[in-house]
């Protein structure tokens, strides 16, 4: 009787375990396929759905173990086709789990379990997609492209939906690396309808999320960004116990926020990613987390808890920069801004990489007075903007140019530049940048003698920076506004804050200390100086100073 019992229980188990798995209840199904299989071992079929659930809610060991189970249950059925595929998802929880050697081990024998069987079937279009993977993650885009695309063409062929949306997304990762953003942003959109529309696996529909959405946001491509985003959020959202790519999706929503000036929920959001990646090996995700909150921080004008949050996320393995040169270019040590910037540049060579940095770059240049470097900075980010065409580069691209040819005193070219920024900012509704490119146009206003549009442009810009809370932006506004019109000598502030110092009588050691700046920085200040006003002399800028009323 007691094992008539055991048997009903067994089965009760079973079903519930099944149909909690087809509502994405997965803390159950996994729970109750546990359950059934500590009562009489599951069928392979059952195994990989035990493997799925465990998966989706953090048990990366009880998936790897489920998978083999039924590996060796498909091999001694002579199923090789299904022992193969669950190799494969084998192989991606170790990766993921960062035990890169024995996935590919895992890959190497579904390698050769495939060699006696239709070159064409869909296995193979899984395994050549993850070779892709190995290969882009080893710099071989040409290489992962070809894998990618042989497996995107296998997965169409097939129409298994498994191997067509993870090979679209590793050959439009490929393309994009080689250059081609309009031919990878097709078919990301293909992915993604994949994802939407077929009936793709579960893990499978989180990874090609989380990967087309953290290459939109490498691209700048907002719009889409958002819009796989909001897509992310509405399937995480049908599946409340997942563990799995949630953290990730936080981070995505959390810069999202914060560019569209939700400043407080998107530090709430990065701090929720960081709850639910706790224990996670994903420290890259965690790091990720903590530099978002620490750019908000760092904008907001909280400096010390900037420093903090910048220093977690090198803990978790981010790269902390441009934005703690930021921080040091705000705390008043621009030679330690430009040590990291140059550093930084020198280290990295792709070019959507960079031209995340090159913005800084150009702003830490300007205000330590090294114009060549600003100018080289802006043309290597108005060629980036070029090559790949979003709207977030380009209008970056215009506000770096405009801000260079300001420094130049040339500011009928900057307003031109300005302009297409501004608008490319509002349409992607990005407050911040908008009001940081109205600065600059009253700025080039003033260099042409409109007052009244510089105003009206400095007021627009301080409502925006009071509505988002950034302190030093506002700050910086409220000084020009009660700042006296520049005289037509066409010096930079900091340029005119060095000629009423060595009017003074001060050397360039005095100045360096008194500016917080390198004596470097003051002699480059000196020479761009006394190359606007027409002299070359301390003495000579000492008596046009005084001739100009500028001391």
């Amino acid at each position: 009787m007691a094992s008539i019992g055991g048997t009903g229980e067994r089965q009760s188990d079973l079903v519930r375990g099944r149909d909690a798995a087809r509502t994405y209840a997965w803390a159950d199904a996994f729970e109750a396929l546990s359950l059934a299989d500590r009562s009489a071992l599951l069928d392979a079929d059952d195994l990989h759905l035990l493997a799925t659930a465990a998966y989706l809610v953090g048990r990366v060991p009880e998936c790897v173990a489920a998978l083999r189970r039924a590996c060796e249950l498909h091999v001694q059925g002579g199923r090789p086709r299904e022992a193969v595929r669950a190799m494969f998802w084998i192989a991606y929880a170790l990766g993921n789990q960062g035990d890169v050697a024995q996935a590919g081990g895992w890959l190497a024998r579904a390698g050769h379990l495939l060699e006696g069987q239709p070159p064409g079937c869909a296995e193979q279009g899984l395994v050549l997609g993850a070779m892709a993977f190995r290969h882009m993650m080893a710099g071989d885009f040409t290489q992962g492209h070809a894998l990618a695309e042989r497996a995107a063409e296998i997965g169409r062929a097939t129409g298994d939906p498994d191997a067509l949306g993870l090979a679209l997304t590793q050959c439009g990762g490929a393309l994009l690396k080689l250059g081609h953003p309009a031919d990878a942003m097709a078919l990301f959109d293909e992915a993604m309808v994949a994802v939407v529309s077929a009936e793709i696996s579960p893990i499978a529909a989180g990874t090609v999320y989380c990967s087309v959405i953290s290459m939109c946001g490498e691209l700048a491509e907002l719009r889409r960004a958002r819009e796989w985003t909001e897509a992310l959020d509405t399937w995480c959202a049908k599946q409340p116990d997942l563990a799995a790519f949630t953290g990730q999706c936080l981070v995505h929503r959390a810069e999202l926020l914060q560019l569209r000036g939700h400043w407080p929920e998107a530090i709430a959001e990065a701090e929720r990613a960081c709850v639910r990646l706790a224990g996670s090996i994903d420290s890259l995700a965690t790091g990720a987390a903590r530099y978002r909150q620490a750019e908000i921080h760092r904008v907001s004008g909280d400096l010390a808890a900037a420093e903090l949050a910048y220093r977690q996320a090198s803990e978790w393995g981010h790269e902390p920069f441009p934005g703690l040169a930021l921080l040091r270019l705000a705390q008043g040590d621009t030679g330690a801004a430009q040590a990291a910037m140059r550093r930084v540049l020198s280290e990295t060579t792709d070019p959507l990489r960079r031209a995340r940095l090159l913005p800084a770059q150009v702003e830490i240049a300007l205000a330590a007075g090294d114009r060549p470097a600003a100018d080289q900075a802006a043309r290597e980010l108005t060629d980036v903007a070029g090559r790949f065409a979003t709207a977030a580069l380009c209008a970056a691209a215009d506000y770096a140019r405009a801000a260079v040819l300001l420094d130049q005193s040339e500011p009928a070219g900057a307003l031109v530049a300005l302009r297409t920024a501004v608008n490319r900012w509002r349409d992607l509704d990005v407050p911040y940048e908008t009001a940081r490119t109205r600065v600059l146009i009253a700025l080039a206003c003033r260099q042409m003698d409109d007052q009244d549009t510089a105003t009206l442009e400095l007021d627009a810009a301080a409502r925006t920076f009071a509505a988002l809370g950034a302190g030093p932006d506002r700050a910086r506004v409220g000084a020009l506004a009660t700042e006296q019109p520049a005289p037509s000598h066409g010096l930079t502030a900091r340029e005119l804050q060095v000629l009423r110092l060595v009017a003074t009588g001060k050397t360039n050691h005095a100045i360096a200390n008194e500016l917080v700046l390198s004596e470097k920085t003051v002699e480059r200040h000196l020479s761009n100086l006394f190359t606007k006003i027409g002299v070359s002399s301390r003495a000579a800028a000492t008596a046009y100073a005084y001739q100009h009323q500028l001391v």
